[in-house]
Order: C-alpha cells, then structure tokens, then sequence
C-alpha cells in the first residue's frame, strides 16, 4: 500500500446561526429528552417541544388526519395526533412468524388498520395513538425488530437488492447490510430505557461514528447487486455496489453522493446521482461506511439544513477531496472502480427459480400499501400465506413483496392463496409495476398535493394513452407530494412533484437503468394539463422513437428536455 496521504483539513466554517436542529440535539442528551416524562402527559396526543423532532431519530413521526382536521378544530378538539413508525430491517427481510405479529398489531391498534411497504424496503404502521406507542416497541422487539434510527439525522434503514435467484450471492450482500446497519446504529441506550423499559445505568454515552449532535441531515446507505439497480442507488448517500467473481463476493465499488431531495423556488438545492470514488476489498467495508459517515458528520453544513446532505458537501468541498479524507479516516486507498454495468432496475413480477431449488414469488402491491380492499382482502392473504409458509418474505425498495424460499412441492398452495386474495392479478400492467408514490395526504405533513390516492387513477389514465398511441414499452412514473423525494419521482421518466393542491411540477428525462435525473418541463401543473401534454408526447414517441428506445431517452433525443450530466449545473439551466 503506497503511503497514506496527508490528511486534509477543511471543515465547515461554524460561523453562521446553528440550524435550530443542531441545538436540540446537542441538548437531548443522547436523544432521551422528556420524552418518557411526555409520555404520561394526557393533555395532548402528541409529544411537546423538542420531544417531536427528537422521537423522529425512535423511528417515528408525529402526524394527524388531515382529511378531519378542520372538522376537529370546528368541534375545538386538537388535530387528531398519531405517530407514523418506520422499522429498521436491513435488507428487508422478514420471518412469517414476525409478519404475523405485525399484521396483529396493525389490526388492533392502528387507526387504519393498514401496513404499508415503504421505498426504504422495510414497513410502516400509521395511526398508532400516544397510549399504544410503547405497546409498539414492544411488540417489535418481541419479534426482533426495532425502529432505532430509521428517521432523524442518521443513518437510516440499509437497503440491499432483493435478489432472490441468486441466493448465495444475496445472501453474502444481505449479511453486509445487516452488518453495516449495526455498525452505523447509534449506541446511545435511549432507546432501550425508553421503550423497553430498560435499566436506567450511569453511563458516559458515545458516539464514535455519529457524535454527540449526529449528523447535519439524514443519511441513506444501499448495497446493491448488479445489473439490476433495484434500490435507486443515486437516490443515496453511500452505496457499495457488489463485485463478484464465480459467484462469491470479493468486494465493493463504493459511490458517494446521490440524493433526490430539494426545495421548490430554491435554485441552490437539486437531486444529484452519486459518484464513483473506487473499489475496495471486503476487509474495509465496515472502515470505509464510518469514514465516509464521520467526514460527512464534521465536514457537513450545520447552518442551512436545505444544503446539509453529502450531496452538496461534496459539491461544496469537491469530490477528490471527500475522497482522499475518507481514505485517510478509513486508512485505505481506493482501487480503481471495478466494471459493473446496471441492465435493468424495479422488480421482476411472478415466479422465478433460484439456483438452490427454491421457487420465489414477487407480489406487485400498488403503493405499498396492505389493507383488505372491496373483492381483494390483500391484507388478510398475507396473513394466511404467513401461515403455512416456510421460507422468508423480501420487502423491494419498490413497495413489493418477496414470497421467497419455496418449496415446489407447497407452490400450488401459495400461488391459490395469492390468487384467491387478490395478490396475484394477471391482469396488472407493466405501465402500473412501473408506478410508484409516496404516502402523502392524508398522513404525510409535509405533503402539498395527492400521491398515493391518486396515482392508481392517474395510471389507468397513462395505460389508455399508451393503448392509443400504440406504445409497447411503459413508461416508469413516480408521483411524490413533495419535492423531499420519498416517491423517488427524481429517477423516474415522468416524475410528478407536488406544489399544491391538485397541482405538480411535471420533470420528463430520467431513463431506464435509475441513472439519470430528469429534468423540470412543466410547473404548477394540474393532472388533466400533465396527461394532454404526456399524450402529445407519447404519439409523436409512439411514431418517431428509435427501436427499444424508452421514452426518457426519445424526449432527450428530440430535445423536449436537455440531460442533467452535472446537477449542480444542468439541473435548473
């Protein structure tokens, strides 16, 4: 190994107001608050003060029903107050016997009843009151399951390709995602004294990797496997892309700085794919993901949270300097990027057969979202397939579901238990597997315009437009409410933006393979404006576009929009 480099010295100058953030986090203690005092305050059903930003980093939002809160307020009663909880579950995978668990708990003691598959491949209850939250935590971690930093300024939920074919392959990447997961986890016991009702110790807290006010922003991490970028990876902090020879994993590509988020009117802000900083052996990882979490942590802005993620500090510091203060923390060098090239990228629906023998069945779930419809009780399938089934379940990045693991000898059973709840449906379109949202209204509080209750409407609307122009490829639409990127509309070839009610930015030119941003065409738009314009387009690519040529690439082709190469540059030119 050549001699490590001089460590370079740049830090954010701390001379501006601290972000409000940084106060209350330095403040918290190791992020206890008042939160267990709050707990017991029966005035209000949500938590006071800092305690609402702080229980964000417990994994949990506070929200209320904002389809009754202005009848509430009329009958003087405060806003329906509830918390969303997001669960940690590296990889997403998941036991039918802690399905089962959690399918009870969302019977019982949510508001909607409902559980819902989220992008960050893990799942979401929505509506739990005050009373029940400690009941929540509890019964997760009966099961083996928590909810410790899966929001807040961290390190969230760590995403790993589903890949169920390749068993072996998956498995060696899953076990990295558990691993860097743990590794990046806070070790403050708030948690556990909280919730748990864990013993109260002295103890002198730490945060080696985090630091007593953790991170400036949150903070994504993925591991996939190519060629299929099933996780979106330039929607993501830090990605290890897996290098494989004859089967077994050598080692990673490691690329840093993809971020969708941004903020409208602000020019200053803009999603940004990550970038490549080189290869490493198996025996960094766990050096190279807190080097990478550390440099962000000291080197991030802390007084403008709009430019706090590592995207802008590597914007900001440059990105061969980033590079080498990681490898001086990590105390490696990088190789050179190994090749990979990416094919494809969601999910592959219906049944597969892995290498093992097993068969496994991937289940598209519109939204995410799991709930007993009229004619398909998908909710209560689930619940009976967690019965009898022997293998595991994959939650994907896209809101679907592994049944993986199956015997050939119990795949009838399955298959007549998926068909008969509606969780297999022949009749689904690629053009709606191709779809996806965020939760938005009524829930979300920062939504400003319909995501997930309007897109199976808005998709029926695209099929009859492709139906009529004669198109023969889907064309892959992401509809979020709100320009933090949750729905990832950023990768998308339609991506759909909320501004206000019933109105969306509109941004066309992202391609097949999650490498591209797109780009903004239309502002302030309605859904009937977005759909006119859309089936203009569609006819001229159904007649004028190149063989195999998507419909990201024929509106760059024909310069209705202009590629986003450098964010920093193209996005808002």
């Amino acid at each position: 190994m050549e001699k490590q480099k001089e460590q370079v010295i740049y830090q954010w100058p701390l001379d501006g107001k601290l972000a409000d953030n940084e106060r209350f986090k330095s403040e918290s203690n190791y992020l206890r608050g008042t939160i267990k005092e709050d707990l017991d305050v029966q005035m209000t059903g949500g938590f006071l003060g800092d305690n609402s930003q702080l229980i964000r980093f417990h994994g949990m939002y506070q929200q209320d029903d904002r389809d009754i809160r202005q009848e509430r307020i009329d009958q003087k009663l405060e806003p329906l107050q509830n918390v969303m909880l997001r669960a940690r579950l590296p990889g997403g995978i998941i036991q039918p016997k802690q399905w089962l668990a959690i399918d009870e708990f969302a019977e019982k003691n949510s508001i909607y009843g409902s559980i819902r598959l989220t992008t960050r491949q893990t799942f979401q209850f929505h509506g739990v009151l005050k009373r029940n939250i400690k009941l929540m935590h509890q019964t997760l971690n009966r099961i083996g399951i928590d909810s410790i930093a899966t929001a807040g300024d961290v390190n969230r939920n760590v995403l790993c390709t589903s890949n169920p074919i390749e068993s072996e392959l998956h498995q060696q990447a899953y076990q990295w995602a558990a691993k860097i997961s743990e590794h990046l986890l806070p070790k403050t016991r708030a948690y556990a004294e909280i919730w748990l009702d864990g013993e109260k110790v002295e103890t002198t807290d730490q945060e080696p990797i985090l630091g007593q006010s953790y991170l400036p922003r949150k903070f994504k991490t993925t591991v996939v496997i190519p060629p299929n970028n099933d996780v979106d990876l330039h929607a993501n902090d830090l990605n290890f892309v897996a290098i494989a020879k004859k089967g077994k994993l050598v080692g990673f590509n490691v690329l840093v700085g993809g971020g969708l988020a941004m903020t409208h009117g602000d020019t200053a802000t803009y999603p940004r794919c990550a970038d490549e900083f080189g290869f490493i052996p198996l025996a960094s990882v766990l050096d190279v993901a807190g080097a990478v979490v550390s440099t962000q942590r000291d080197w991030g802005n802390r007084t403008n949270r709009k430019n706090a993620k590592t995207k802008y500090t590597l914007d900001r510091v440059g990105v061969d300097a980033f590079k080498q203060e990681v490898e001086h923390r990590a105390n490696i060098q990088f190789a050179p990027i190994k090749p990979y090239k990416f094919t494809t990228r969601g999910d592959q629906f219906g049944w597969s057969a892995g290498i093992d023998g097993k068969h496994h069945l991937t289940l598209f779930i519109e939204n995410g979202r799991l709930l007993d419809y009229d004619g398909r009780p998908l909710k209560t399938g689930m619940r009976e397939i967690a019965k009898i089934h022997q293998g595991d379940f994959r939650l994907t990045a896209n809101q679907n579901l592994i049944i993986a693991g199956v015997s050939e000898d119990q795949r009838p059973q399955i298959e007549a238990l998926a068909v008969k709840h509606g969780l297999l449906d022949s009749e689904v379109s690629s053009q709606r597997e191709s779809s996806m949202a965020c939760v938005s209204l009524p829930t979300c509080p920062l939504a400003m315009a319909e995501a997930e209750r309007m897109l199976p409407k808005f998709v029926t609307k695209i099929e009859e437009i492709l139906e009529k122009h004669q198109a023969v490829m889907p064309i892959i639409t992401r509809v979020t409410g709100c320009p933090n990127g949750c729905g990832r509309a950023m990768l998308a070839e339609v991506g759909l933006v909320g501004k206000g009610p019933g109105k969306y930015n509109l941004h066309l030119g992202g391609n097949l393979i999650g490498t591209r941003i797109p780009k903004l065409v239309k502002e302030n738009q309605s859904e009937q404006q977005i759909l006119d314009y859309l089936d203009q387009l569609v006819e001229q690519w159904s007649a004028n576009g190149n063989k195999g040529e998507c419909f990201g690439d024929f509106v760059i082709r024909e310069k209705v929009v202009s590629e986003v190469v450098i964010a920093k540059r193209d996005f808002h030119a």
